[in-house]
Order: structure tokens, then C-alpha cells, then sequence
């Protein structure tokens, strides 16, 4: 199969605090992880992507970062992630890091020199103002968790900029100084033999030069969190980011078959940018629109269609279904069409990400008050705006505390851990765990899923179809997102078409030009040229 990897393979991500523990202390860690390598190979993934490992006082766990050329001791050493990185590849598993440029910690050597004094060599490593006129922040621009993003300091009289938390300051990227120092963190991971980033925020990293007050958004809601009081105009998405995200594509390319993922929550236009021109921008600009999209038959095509005609000459799509700030795929449309949307991630054109426990199907975890550790919870409690319940432990088995850990896990198993495990359900055929290996041994099986072209095909009712084809391979997708039975007419080319994969066990043949969908049940088919 032609292609870079990043192109044909499917990433996996892993929240590392919640994947394997390896030493009873009810957080897992990078032993953990290459414990698990096997399991990952077994499911049929490509590559895995980690949160952040680095060293942190964990006020928002790690996306705080100390020291962006180290491991956090609740992770392990650098060793550590070495021998990770060794066993991965020994098995044929890239392996992604995720890269926080836009903050960094309040701990970070960097920030404790820029704050020691207005004279200090790193003062303009960050983003500091003076009061406005009466004495209040510099603007009117809002934390994404809530409050004033700037943080007052007594002893210079100045404040800092912070995105989020006031522990997370806002690194100063028009300072030449901060890009060759970040450039530099990249290379330092790139040269021990990491295969690519996840680049967290990064529409985030270019203000506007003059920091003037964003506009007023006039469909706020109190629901919607405090940071929605404004519209971010000029606190993100300014021009000057594209040249940064080019200098960081021509990095990465510089080592080799190496990808950059931009974290980027934009409208569909805005976010094709970050594509750049040929090399200028990231590999893939991250597609949520999968997240939030009203789950239609009719929408889900429009979306779809929308998506592949804006794409860039020679831009690659990626689709995603979930991940560490978002509410897990089961608790947002149940488990029935958790398999379909299984199946929609799995089979469409572009480079899917699965966030760990989503083959599991696992769905909302309730968070006792007193076990709450996000701090966007406990900022703007009762919103649910609150990310620990996507966040726990992962279930392996149906031992104490569900192989996970010897000790106390950090967060509440899932409350039906003994039935919703890997172990239990590896050994049920008709388990959401063996139809993501099933989905994921056919698209290694059939380039017309991994690299092929797509197309949408007329449908009705609830049902979303589409074609997936290279050179005479042609594959039919059906998928109902509905809870009644539905009929599909096959498009003339594909008659007589025979269902390669159901959602549902033991599906019916097809008729000769109509496939009978029942409740809840997507299939992939393969037209007489494909068999």
C-alpha cells in the first residue's frame, strides 16, 4: 500500500494517567503503557498518541509543563519512554507525543525568570501589560476556563496573559528567542526517534500585536461557560500563526516520514488554513466536526461532502470521534449507534484517531463531588463543561480494581467495569471491542478503505451511504442511524453487491439491488469487481 503511514494507518490516543499502572500508585505510567503494547497490536491501530508525560504540577495534569525535554516521575524516566518507544517500533507502532507551545507552567524556569523583574533576559518570553487606565486587566479577554485571562503580579506591577489557567501563562511566539527554544524541544524528541505531535491549541499561539478587547458575542449563553462571553477575534487565529506552523512542518520533514497534528477547533473554513501550501502548515489540522455534528443521515452527508470539497490540493482528511475534552462517542448516542459511528470513523476517507476505551464502548462515568479533579470543573461546577468522566481508568480485566492498578485508581472505574472490560470482551464475538478489530482488519485488507477515493451515494431516511474506491476495488458503505429498520437501493454498479461486515452479528444477504438495514446496523459491501 502506497502512501505515507500517517496517511494509511489509524492513531489510537492514550490519556497516560488512565491507561496501565505499573506501581500501585493509582496512575498510570509508561511501564504501563508498553505493558499494553500487545493489546493495541491485537485491535489492528498504527500508532499511539500520548498526552503529556512531561514534568508538571498537574494543575491542569500536565498540560502545565516544567520542563519540555523530560519525564514526569509519576510517568517514569526517560528510560522509561526510550524502552516505550523501542517496543513500539518493535512492533510496527509509531509512536506521538503531544506538544504544548502555546503555555507553559508558572513553574517553569522560563516563566520564574521572566517573573523575577521587568529587567529580566526572559521577561518578554511572555505576554506582560500594564493595568488599563482604571486599574484593571489589560483587556477584556476571557480564560477558557473561566474568569479574566490576565493574572495580576504584586511585585512587578504588571500582569500576564494565561488562555487557562493562571498557572498555564501565555508564552510571548513573536519573541524570536521562544520560537528557537520551542523549535528546539521539537528536535530533541524528533532526534530520540519520536514519529510525530499532536501540537495542543495551536490556533492559540499568535495574538494580535495590539491585544485589543475581543468583540461581544452576541448568542452567549450562561450555559455555554464564561469563555463564551466573548467572541476570541484577536486572542487566536491570527495570520502570523501559519508561518509558525510552516516552520514547524519543514522541522518535522526534516527528520524523515514524521507528522504534525494541529489541535484546532475552527469553522471548516478557517481550519483548512492550517494546511497551508504544499509544506507551509501541519500534515493534519485536527476534523471535530464529527464531535458536535447532529447525528442525521442527511447532515452527516452534507458534512461529509462539505469537508472533502474544501480540503486543500493534496491535503489528506482525518476524522475524530472523541478525546480527552470531549464527551466519550456511547454517552453522547448510546451504544446501539456507537457501533455505527465505529464503523462511519473507521471506513471513511482520511486518517481516524480512536481515543482509548471508545472500542470498549465505554460510555459516561459519574464523578462523586469529592473525587472531582478537573479544574474546569471545580471552576464552573454543574455545567458539565467538567472532563474526568471521559478521563478514568481503562478496564483490562476482571480483577480488583479491573487490572488497572494495584493501588487506588486516580478516578472512578466505570461502574460496569466487570462486564465493560478487554479481557470479557475480547472472548464475545458480538462485543464492540471485536467489531473494532474487525473494522480495522478490513481496512488493512482493502486499500479502497485505507487510501481510497470516497463519494456519497443517494440515500433515504436514515440512511448515510457511501462508495470507497481505488483502481477496481469498490466498496459500498451503508449505514442506518436509526432506531427502525430501513431499506437501501444499491446504486446500479453495485448490484449484487455481499456484505463484507455488519455491525449486527450474521446479517442477511442482500437482495440484488436493495440491502435490508435493521435498527442501529451499518455494513460495508463489496461489489462483484471487489470480491
Amino acid at each position: 500500500m502506497s502512501g505515507a503511514w500517517w496517511k494509511r494507518g489509524v492513531l489510537y490516543q492514550i490519556y497516560p494517567r488512565s491507561f496501565q499502572d505499573s506501581d500501585g500508585d493509582g496512575v498510570g505510567d509508561l511501564k504501563g503503557i508498553e505493558r499494553r503494547l500487545d493489546a493495541l497490536v491485537d485491535l489492528g491501530v498504527d500508532a499511539l498518541w500520548i498526552s503529556p508525560i512531561y514534568p508538571s504540577p498537574m494543575a491542569d495534569f500536565g498540560y502545565d509543563v516544567a520542563n519540555y525535554c523530560a519525564v514526569d516521575p509519576r510517568f517514569g524516566t526517560l528510560a522509561d519512554f526510550d524502552a516505550l518507544l523501542a517496543a513500539a517500533h518493535a512492533r510496527n507502532l509509531k509512536v506521538l507525543l503531544d506538544f504544548v507551545p502555546n503555555h507553559s507552567s508558572s513553574q517553569h524556569p522560563w516563566f520564574l525568570e521572566s517573573r523575577a523583574s521587568r529587567e529580566s533576559a526572559r521577561r518578554d518570553w511572555y505576554i506582560w501589560r500594564d493595568p488599563a487606565p482604571n486599574g484593571r486587566p489589560p483587556n477584556n479577554w476571557i480564560s477558557d476556563f473561566g474568569g479574566s485571562a490576565w493574572e495580576w503580579d504584586e511585585a512587578s506591577g504588571q500582569y500576564y496573559l494565561h488562555a487557562f489557567l493562571k498557572e498555564q501563562p501565555d508564552l510571548n511566539w513573536r519573541n524570536p528567542a521562544v520560537r528557537s527554544a520551542m523549535y528546539d524541544v521539537l528536535r530533541f524528541w524528533f532526534a530520540r526517534g519520536v514519529d510525530g505531535f499532536r501540537i495542543d491549541v495551536l490556533w492559540h499561539l499568535i495574538k494580535a500585536a495590539d491585544l485589543p478587547d475581543n468583540p461581544v458575542n452576541p448568542r452567549y449563553r450562561p450555559e455555554m461557560g464564561e469563555a463564551h462571553r466573548v467572541l476570541q477575534a484577536y486572542s487566536t487565529d491570527q495570520p502570523e500563526v501559519h508561518g509558525i506552523a510552516g516552520e514547524m512542518r519543514r522541522i518535522a520533514d526534516s527528520f524523515g516520514e514524521r507528522v504534525l497534528i494541529g489541535e484546532i477547533y475552527l469553522p471548516l473554513g478557517r481550519l483548512m488554513h492550517y494546511y497551508g501550501r504544499e509544506t507551509a502548515g501541519v500534515h493534519l489540522p485536527f476534523n471535530f466536526q464529527l464531535i458536535d455534528a447532529p447525528w442525521s443521515a442527511r447532515g452527516l452527508a452534507r458534512l461529509i461532502a462539505e469537508y472533502e470539497a474544501a480540503l486543500p490540493e493534496g491535503a489528506w482528511p482525518n476524522w475524530v470521534l472523541g478525546n480527552h475534552d470531549r464527551p466519550r462517542v456511547a454517552a453522547r448516542l448510546g451504544q446501539a449507534q456507537a457501533r455505527v459511528a465505529a464503523m462511519l470513523l473507521l471506513t471513511l476517507r482520511g486518517t481516524p484517531t480512536l481515543y482509548y476505551g471508545d472500542e470498549l464502548g465505554l460510555g459516561h462515568v459519574d464523578i462523586p463531588p469529592d473525587r472531582v479533579q478537573d479544574p474546569r470543573e471545580l471552576r464552573e461546577p454543574g455545567l458539565g463543561l467538567g472532563r474526568d468522566p471521559v478521563r478514568t481508568p481503562m478496564p483490562w480485566d476482571t480483577t480488583a480494581n479491573a487490572g488497572f492498578t494495584s493501588g487506588e485508581p486516580w478516578l472512578p472505574l466505570n461502574a460496569d467495569w466487570a462486564e465493560r472490560n478487554v479481557e470479557t470482551m475480547a472472548r464475545d464475538a458480538g462485543s464492540p471491542l471485536v467489531l473494532h478489530r474487525r473494522l480495522l482488519e478490513l481496512r488493512r485488507a482493502h486499500s479502497a478503505l485505507a487510501t481510497g477515493a470516497i463519494a456519497i451515494v443517494e440515500s433515504d431516511g436514515d440512511v448515510l451511504a457511501y462508495a470507497r474506491g481505488t483502481g477496481d476495488e469498490r466498496l459500498v458503505v451503508a449505514l442506518n442511524l436509526g432506531d427502525t429498520p430501513q431499506t437501501f437501493t444499491l446504486p446500479h454498479w453495485a448490484r449484487a453487491a455481499r456484505p463484507l461486515l455488519s455491525t449486527l452479528a450474521d446479517p442477511p444477504p442482500p437482495a440484488a439491488d436493495r440491502v435490508a438495514l435493521r435498527p442501529n446496523e451499518g455494513m460495508v459491501l463489496a461489489t462483484p469487481t471487489a470480491a
